[in-house]
């Protein structure tokens, strides 16, 4: 579980990113990287969209650490 919450990182920071860049520079990064094909363009967002669920998700998660 652990790597999955840190691709969904990952993703997440991808996501912000291209929304700043988006912001101040009306740039996009994701269609630069895709050549806009609108396909692949769908399937990243989608992703980053799910990374955001999960990242959601782990705010409520109540991690009790093991005691060795």
């Amino acid at each position: 579980m652990e790597i999955l919450q840190k691709v969904a990182l990952v993703l997440t920071i991808i996501g912000a990113i291209n929304w700043g860049l988006i912001g101040l520079l009306d740039f996009n990064l994701v269609t630069m990287l895709t050549g806009g094909i609108d396909m692949i363009e769908n399937l990243i967002y989608i992703l980053v969209g799910v990374a955001g669920i999960i990242n959601i998700m782990l705010l409520f998660y109540h991690y009790e650490p093991s005691h060795k």
